[in-house]
């Protein structure tokens, strides 16, 4: 029987002294470097928009070192906001330890106020809505689709971004609204771009990339991909091996929490319950095994 993983130490929040704070995310910590951004990403998990009060360890760090291997990958689709993911000096000296595996200093670029949602497969809120109205944020799909089905080719169905709770679906039309048609035009080309060349490659590792989000935002009037890449915690990893429409998948990414809360009933409201070993463990085990297929190896510690 195979040894269990030696894990990195669990960081449920960061408070590092001599550094501004400039927001506390769900997941990650932000910190204001003047010119710079330092994004932390913490072992917290949400589920049901509820931030869980037990952390699950290494999930920080497989968010920030998948993000970093899909940045690096896809470097050549658009510019990523990636300064360094090893290279913690001045203020943040002191916290280099904490930071190994999980920091990522950034540009600091304008976000823009929209989430760039490419959609390969159909779930979620979109087999909702298809169900109602044969469409999925108002783009009419061929009829007979199922739960899973893979659509004839991915949808680009963009969403606000909410402060608080769920982004809200938005039509394409819309997003121009907001953003300018020129720039709706090129944030469309590129999420659909990213995601057809991200889906070609996780196929090959064995992995289905149902649907994922992207941040992007402006520098000095140049597109930026921000925030996270293609991580369990902005997409739907199916393992290819046992797919099959018409049912829902198992994933990589926070199901077995999700599952644990709906056997308990609990009303989706803060504060979320305590977690119990079995579900940390399996919910670990799961990020760790996304990021052993697409990578190729297993997470490092201090990596």
């Amino acid at each position: 029987m195979a040894a269990s993983p030696k894990l990195s130490p669990v960081i449920f929040e960061t408070n590092f002294a001599g550094l501004k704070l400039r927001a506390r995310g769900k997941v990650r910590d932000i910190y204001d470097l003047g010119d710079r951004l330092l994004l932390v990403a913490s072992d917290r998990l949400s589920a049901f928009d509820v931030v869980m009060p037990t952390p699950i360890p290494d999930k920080g760090r497989v968010l920030t070192q998948l993000s970093r291997f899909w940045f690096e990958k896809l470097s050549g689709v658009v510019r990523n906001h990636v300064i360094s993911t090893t290279q913690f000096d001045g203020a943040m000296a002191p916290y280099a330890a904490d930071l190994a595996g999980r920091g990522m200093v950034c540009l600091k670029a304008d976000p823009l106020p929209v989430e760039c949602v490419v959609r390969g497969y159909l779930a979620g809120s979109g087999l909702k809505e298809y169900n109602q109205n044969g469409t999925v944020c108002g783009i009419k799909l061929p009829p007979g689709l199922v739960e899973s089905s893979k659509l004839p080719e991915p949808i680009f169905t963009p969403a606000t971004k909410e402060t608080s709770g769920h982004d809200i679906n938005i039509s394409y039309e819309q997003m121009a609204q907001i953003t300018g048609a020129d720039l709706a035009k090129r944030l469309r080309d590129v999420s659909i771009d990213i995601y057809r060349r991200a889906a070609e490659f996780a196929a090959g590792r064995g992995i289905i990339i149902a649907d994922t989000k992207f941040e992007f935002g402006m520098d000095k009037g140049e597109l930026v991909w921000i925030d996270e890449a293609l991580t369990p915690d902005s997409s739907r990893f199916w393992p290819a091996d046992g797919f099959q429409a018409g049912r829902s998948q198992p994933s990589f990414d926070k199901q077995y929490v999700r599952d644990y809360l709906e056997r308990l009933g609990w009303n989706k409201q803060p504060p979320g319950p305590a977690l119990p070993a079995d579900v940390v463990a399996g919910t670990t085990a799961k990020y760790r095994e996304a990021y052993r297929r697409l990578v190729g190896h297993d997470l490092e510690n201090g990596q």
